[in-house]
């Protein structure tokens, strides 16, 4: 390759292996706070291919001194859930069950699984989160594993690219309960972020 034709190629290969910082103000960030009153606990969400049951996609719900949901390189936009570099802030009943539905659709289905944990390692949790973002895309997993991996009780999950690896290895840590998510919507997930924008509308 001349050195030209790879300086002009050099910009578009780097803009691929980093992400955009994103970074919500400080006072839309209080706002949106959600504390929930349960015991401390993650939330490992996997996003599954229907046909293959290949992984697609992790995120993990990190209930701590706040709900947030780690979503690396994720896709869910919504302005009651303020962004902090592939961190969300808010994360309400309501909204958890927005964000799931928005993943699921007749292409894929959503594997939920809850662990309890003591407050200091979901706040552990909540710190490394806070510190790792903006992932790049197909880094969703890899990430989410680290963090995890960092975790008193969680060493022997394995470092891994692949979403359903990670799933298969944290359901298989004591304590997890697993909940199944299908829906039958549209393979256009601008469909169901348009319907769930409209029905949050509605509650405002």
């Amino acid at each position: 390759m001349q050195r030209r034709q790879f300086l002009i190629g050099l910009p578009l290969a780097l803009s691929a292996c980093t992400a955009q910082e994103v970074w919500a103000p400080d006072d839309v960030v209080a706002r949106a706070i959600y504390r929930g009153t349960g015991p401390k606990s993650l939330t490992l969400y996997t996003m599954r291919n229907v046909g293959s049951d290949n992984g697609a996609h992790t995120a993990l719900m990190i209930d701590a001194s706040q709900r947030v949901m780690w979503d690396p390189a994720g896709s869910w936009v919504q302005s009651r859930m303020p962004e902090r570099n592939d961190v969300l802030f808010g994360v309400t009943p309501e909204l958890e069950r927005y964000y799931v539905s928005f993943h699921a659709r007749v292409t894929y289905y959503v594997v939920g699984q809850r662990i309890e944990v003591s407050p200091e390692v979901a706040e552990m949790a909540l710190n490394l989160s806070m510190k790792a973002g903006p992932v790049a895309q197909a880094n969703c997993t890899r990430t989410t594993s680290r963090i995890l991996r960092a975790l008193p009780g969680f060493q022997s999950l394995p470092q891994t690219w692949f979403p359903g690896t990670l799933s298969d290895a944290f359901g298989e840590l004591p304590g997890v309960t697993t909940r199944e998510y299908r829906e039958t919507d549209a393979d256009d997930k601008r469909i169901a972020a348009r319907e769930i924008a409209e029905a949050l509308k509605e509650t405002e």
